[in-house]
């Protein structure tokens, strides 16, 4: 049954999802604040009232346009404002009003703002990575999915696989192919997920990437030279990694006996 309290919590989402709109659109501009100026049409400008702001249903009822300007807005703002409400409520589903929620919810915002904005702007900002290996970390103490130790060794080895596998590529062909933002990021996901998350979401982070990669290479015809964010993939993964836990655990148990 979809009580009260899980509709109050699919709206916090939602409403967090619109926060991360905004995140989205000014945390790659340095000059640009996050808190000023309110809510506004990228185009001309005008301030949105609070009808214009409710999440998702007001892209509804202004039929995808901004009122003043009849500018199109862009599907982002309904995409990720659903995406979060149905990650608040998986996470309910899974955790229940509990720490976990609480510590788990900033890492699923968190990591889907790193999905829209490396997508865009193909950069992963250190103002949410960095942070995010600090809030890991500590949060490992009241975690019931990782310790502590996992917590520090998904850290280290997150940050150190990543390094590595772009050290080589570098050495191997000189040519810059995994920027330090990937690997801070992995560093944040080993943080929250600690280290036994790492060997799934860089495998499955890397099918992925390589599907997508393969499709825009016979799309745009250039080859090698394709370039595509790899920290929407890395971000995929671990939230596969944190719903799936115990199944890919299993999965990865079986095939070791099998093997």
């Amino acid at each position: 049954m979809f009580s009260p309290l899980a509709f109050l919590v699919l709206l916090l989402g939602a409403l967090v999802g619109s926060f991360l709109n905004v995140v989205i659109l000014r945390l790659p501009d340095e000059n640009a604040s996050i808190v000023l100026p309110p809510s506004h049409c990228p185009r001309c400008r005008t301030p949105l009232r609070w009808y214009e702001n409710v999440p998702v249903f007001s892209f509804i009822f202004l039929g995808g346009r901004c009122r003043t300007c009849r500018a199109t807005i862009s599907w982002q703002y309904p995409l990720v404002e659903t995406a979060m409400a149905l990650l608040a409520l998986a996470l309910f589903r899974r955790f229940g009003l509990s720490p976990a929620f609480g510590i788990y919810f900033l890492f699923v915002a968190a990591l889907l703002a790193v999905i829209f904005i490396d997508l865009k702007h193909q950069l992963i900002p250190d103002l949410i990575s960095l942070p995010g290996i600090a809030i890991g970390f500590a949060a490992s103490f009241v975690s019931p999915l990782v310790s502590w130790r996992d917590a520090g060794l998904g850290i280290l080895i997150g940050g150190g696989i990543l390094y590595g596998i772009a050290l080589g590529y570098y050495l191997l062909t000189r040519r810059v192919g995994m920027g330090g933002g990937d690997i801070k990021l992995l560093a944040m996901i080993g943080a929250f997920l600690g280290w036994q998350s790492l060997p799934f979401v860089v495998f499955s982070s890397s099918v992925l990437g390589s599907l997508a990669g393969l499709g825009l290479m016979i799309r745009q015809r250039q080859g090698g030279k394709t370039m595509i964010p790899y920290g929407p993939f890395l971000s995929v993964g671990a939230l596969l990694y944190l719903f799936f836990r115990e199944q890919i655990l299993e999965m990865l148990v079986l095939w070791l006996r099998v093997a």
